[in-house]
């Protein structure tokens, strides 16, 4: 053997990739939410379904996959400007692909208690797996520079200083588009304090809440069948019961067979607040105007059956309108499901005595549940919605009779979805003058829920009442 030989290092041999199903079916979950717009709560159950098929992926596997779903999706801001701060180029000339497998790479090393060695080996594996052996070069050297600082660390070189820019520093710590963050501050008030409480509880994992729809199951029956370590009663709804951390809730036969329901306890006030209100005469025909996909006219039928009353819902959409009849199946009252345009509707003026809509809206209420909607949201978006949502408060008010009552209600705390759309309505800005109307204060009937505000409508919040941020506001017809 001549020298230079001696001196050529051994050639290593070709090592497969080695595949992991976890890291595999979180990269696939992140890849659908990008390509196709899906939403993780839909794409996330069925691959796991048809992985827990397999014997090699048990319990703790879908808790890991589904952590790396979630985590990666809520921190995508904040991993995004880590990233960018450790490559040669714009984040937007890196393949959405490689992206995927760095953030997370980065949610590993940053946001679990996965060691730092395992974390970088295990996502370079799985850049091998899907995107070849050069661009996991790339994944490596990239994920070793965010591994040798921590996270807090990492803020305080990619976020400006609170003092300078304090939207901007407070969208990268927590993660939200900075004009999410400054709507938020609009529609909450106060100091700091608040909107990092409020940007904190949006990545926060929400508890699963059922609800035992009234005449149908009861709190106690599912508290039985979950046991003391699996359930607990609802903080604010007379009819609501929370599941501990990794409770299933297609367990539950009362579930299973439509007595009970998982429903956010916001989602839950508010229909309770409606059918509650005082009202002048009969109360015996209620309208949900806006009823897919069916939680809360499932929940309102429930009630008006125990009244004698009758429960109109109405969807637009047709598949969302089967949603709601297979929520309503079952009911033990009088009850029809119809698709129609609740801006144009087919029902005769002053026809009900309740009416609740719930209108579409930017979802920015629910951001711990969908935390991608945040990523796609854009503030024209709220342009579009506004006709939609002044078109069906005001056919909603003609709806009821004189003395009725109606609720608007929607999933997001943002001005130009709530209290701005009533005001205008009322004052018959921007469509034609609506039947006359007056507030009602619906404080008094969320009892023991505190810190709702000045009044007379109702904003809840996820950091203060551990629900959605619902909106409501009762009007009562006058003329």
């Amino acid at each position: 053997m001549n020298e230079q030989a001696r001196r050529r290092p051994p050639h290593k041999p070709y090592r497969r990739p080695q595949k992991d199903p976890v890291r595999i079916l979180a990269y696939e979950a992140l890849r659908a939410v990008d390509e196709r717009d899906a939403y993780a709560n839909l794409v996330l159950p069925p691959l796991l379904k048809k992985a827990r098929e397999k014997d090699d992926f048990d319990g703790r596997d879908a808790a890991l996959a589904t952590e790396l779903v979630y985590g990666t999706l809520r921190r995508q801001g904040t991993y995004d400007a880590i990233i960018a701060a450790c490559i040669d180029r714009p984040l937007r000339e890196v393949d959405p692909p490689v992206l995927d497998v760095l953030a997370l790479g980065a949610h590993q090393l940053l946001g679990t208690r996965i060691p730092t060695h395992a974390a970088v080996s295990a996502s370079v594996e799985l850049a091998r797996v899907v995107l070849g052996d050069g661009r996991a070069k790339f994944v490596n050297a990239v994920l070793r520079k965010i591994a040798q600082e921590d996270l807090g660390t990492w803020l305080d070189r990619v976020a400006p200083p609170y003092d300078e820019d304090a939207e901007e520093h407070l969208a990268v710590v927590h993660s939200h588009p900075r004009w999410i963050v400054s709507a938020l501050w609009d529609s909450l008030g106060g100091g700091r304090a608040g909107i990092e409480d409020l940007l904190e509880a949006d990545n926060e994992r929400p508890e699963v809440t059922l609800v035992a729809r009234p005449g149908r199951a009861t709190t106690d029956e599912l508290l039985d069948v979950l046991g003391e370590d699996s359930g607990l009663p609802g903080r604010w709804s007379p009819y609501a019961v929370r599941l501990a951390e990794g409770g299933e809730p297609g367990a539950i036969e009362a579930v299973r067979d439509g007595r009970a329901g998982v429903q956010d306890e916001g989602s839950q006030l508010v229909a309770i607040a409606l059918a509650n209100a005082p009202l002048d005469g009969p109360d015996k025909r209620w309208l949900d105007g806006c009823a897919g996909p069916g939680g809360k006219a499932a929940l309102l039928g429930a009630m008006a059956a125990g009244r004698g009353a009758a429960l109109l819902a109405s969807e637009r959409q047709p598949h969302r309108a089967r949603l709601v009849e297979r929520a309503l199946a079952g009911n033990p009252g009088p009850y029809q499901v119809i698709a129609a345009d609740g801006t144009r509707p087919p029902w005769r003026p002053g026809s009900f005595d309740r009416v609740l809509v719930d209108v579409p809206c930017s979802g920015l209420g629910a951001l711990r549940r969908r935390p991608e909607a945040r990523w796609r949201r854009r503030p024209e978006d709220l342009e579009g919605f506004a006709p939609l949502q002044r078109g069906l408060l005001r056919e909603a008010l003609s709806a009821v009779r004189v003395g009725g009552v109606v609720g608007y209600a929607t999933c997001s705390p943002h001005l130009a979805e709530t209290r701005i759309v009533v005001d205008d309505v009322l004052r018959g800005r921007g469509g034609a003058a609506p039947a006359e109307a007056e507030w009602i204060d619906a404080r008094p009937l969320m009892p023991g829920v505190p810190m709702l505000g000045d009044g007379p409508d109702v904003q809840l919040w996820p950091h203060l009442h551990g629900t959605d941020a619902m909106y409501l506001a009762l009007l009562r017809r006058t003329a």
